[in-house]
């Protein structure tokens, strides 16, 4: 995603730093961003040789309430409406005081991306959302790649260090027990560096065999969205050094992802806010394609082929610019009519005629009389040609993790801040409870890192 950017060679290391970034996808990279602002010396270290981590894959957009581009599309919003929908959507296992801080602080991210060029001008609704507060590129680009090409175009113009192919092997505490640095091995090169703070933005661990069998034995043969790096290193490292974990049987397996290939690939929510139906084999609707990801998994993992058909129009193909991107790999059906669809997908053609047909009425009278969906219904499936993408559910995003404190300050197990060590992002868990919600992980991204890099900032001035 992020080829222009060019990382520094380890010959460039330095010996120490005011804090040591570890991950480069949305969070690290606004925490780096952040804190140099704010006048540290930071590094950011990355494992993989690609930058951007998860949040490359990131399809939707991003979250945010009482925004003036909500305004500027007639949508007139609440940050407690958000907060109350999170936490509800969440199964009221939410941290409040997480959340709190993170509804609150969404309309003052997407300004903050503004100022440094990067602006999110267009709006779509994901699942669990009464409104439209899923901010995106007006180019309806994918957000993820868009956010760390942008960001990394930051990190270029402000000089920051970003160093890929440099995995911490593990963080170094004083005599006091604060953390005062991280061991890392930088292409084959073993060093010890000095950081009066560490900033762990390692994503989840959703592609980790081993913490998946150890929390959540039952969806140890899911595929994974994720990419290969998701693998809970950040959790290791503050397990080593004892941070508490929190919440790490809380999964989210996400309902629309192809896997009809050797790789994955998710098809992004916004697909369904935009008007897109869900059908089962027989080519009739079974659940309301936007409710929370956890029911619509639920629904689609108890049908008797366990997959289910996403179906669209041209009209929501417009409005959803991956699905160009799902259809060059490979992954769109395509038919002229709606029975021409039903025959290459093996359907009566009458039952999906009839389905799309009744789907067309609800949303000509904003009433789904059989499901109840509320939002996603702002067209019809009328405009030739016609699309469906076959799917099944995936482990998608890691909702525990690191205990952490809405300053972002990591917790060990009786409740008492690690000196020196601050976590956001996947890595850290209790934000999202029991069902993350679409768009709110890549505002938690912008949200956490930037809280990050501003708790480092007073952390290190205290320091010296």
């Amino acid at each position: 995603m992020a080829e222009k950017f060019q990382p520094l060679s380890v010959s460039k290391l330095a010996d120490s730093y005011d804090a040591v970034i570890i991950g480069s996808g949305g969070t690290g990279l606004s925490a780096a961003i952040q804190a140099h602002e704010l006048g540290l010396k930071v590094a950011v270290f990355e494992k993989e040789a690609e930058l951007g981590g998860n949040t490359n894959r990131a399809s939707s957009g991003m979250n945010a309430a009482e925004t003036n581009v909500q305004l500027q599309h007639g949508v007139i919003d609440n940050v407690a409406d958000f907060y109350h929908e999170t936490y509800k959507d969440g199964g009221r296992l939410n941290d409040k005081d997480m959340l709190g801080y993170f509804v609150y602080h969404t309309a003052p991210a997407i300004d903050w991306l503004a100022d440094h060029g990067i602006k999110l001008d267009d709006i779509t609704v994901t699942g669990g959302m009464s409104k439209k507060r899923t901010h995106r590129p007006a180019s309806m680009a994918p957000i993820g790649g868009f956010l760390v090409k942008s960001l990394l175009d930051v990190v270029a113009k402000e000089g920051i260090p970003v160093f890929n192919k440099t995995k911490v092997t593990s963080l170094v505490r004083d005599d006091e027990g604060r953390i005062d640095g991280v061991k890392v091995n930088a292409n084959g090169l073993i060093k010890t560096i000095g950081a009066k703070a560490v900033i762990l933005a390692t994503g989840g661990f959703g592609a980790s065999k081993e913490y998946i069998e150890r929390f959540r034995p039952d969806l140890k043969d899911y595929k994974t969205t994720n990419q290969p790096g998701a693998t809970g290193d950040g959790l290791k490292l503050a397990e080593n050094v004892g941070a508490e974990l929190m919440q790490m049987n809380l999964v989210q397996v996400h309902p629309t992802v192809q896997q009809d290939h050797p790789h994955v690939y998710l098809i992004g929510e916004a697909v369904r806010g935009e008007g897109a139906i869900l059908v089962n084999a027989q080519g009739k609707r079974f659940v309301n394609e936007l409710n929370t990801r956890k029911i619509v998994s639920n629904s689609i993992t108890a049908l008797p082929e366990h997959s289910a058909y996403l179906i669209f129009d041209q009209g929501i193909r417009d409005r959803a610019k991956a699905i160009e991107f799902y259809d060059k790999t490979g992954l769109v059906v395509h038919g002229d009519t709606i029975e021409d669809l039903a025959k290459k997908l093996k359907m009566d053609p009458d039952t999906l005629t009839q389905t799309v047909a009744t789907w067309n009425k609800a949303v000509e009278g904003h009433n789904d009389a059989e499901f109840g969906r509320t939002t996603g219904m702002d067209r019809g499936i009328t405009k030739p040609g016609f699309f469906a993408i076959h799917i099944a559910p995936a482990i998608h995003y890691t909702m525990g993790g690191i205990h952490i404190t809405p300053k972002t300050q990591v917790l060990d197990g009786n409740g008492d801040v690690i000196k020196g060590l601050f976590a956001a992002g996947e890595v850290a868990g209790g934000l999202h409870g029991n069902n993350r919600v679409g768009g709110n992980s890549i505002a938690e991204t912008v949200v956490f890192g930037r809280q990050a890099g501003q708790q480092v900032t007073l952390y290190v001035r205290k320091q010296k």
